[in-house]
């Protein structure tokens, strides 16, 4: 089965961003894109909801060397 020309890479919980990139790289692929995104949690105070930011997902796109 071949591989995917493009691919996302989270990185996982525990794992540090150059873990991932080197998991990236042997696996045959070289990134391109650095995405981020916050992860949020709902907290309610004196009646009033709050969405604080608990954590990121970050997500890189990688190409496929040829």
């Amino acid at each position: 089965m071949s591989k995917k020309s493009k691919e996302k890479f989270e990185v996982r919980e525990g794992e540090s961003i150059d873990d991932c990139l080197n998991r990236i790289k042997a696996e045959g692929y070289f990134p391109v894109r650095r995405t981020e995104e916050p992860i949020f949690e709902e907290r309610v105070t004196n009646g009033k909801v709050h969405y604080e930011p608990i954590k990121r997902k970050i997500v890189f796109e990688a190409k496929l060397f040829e």
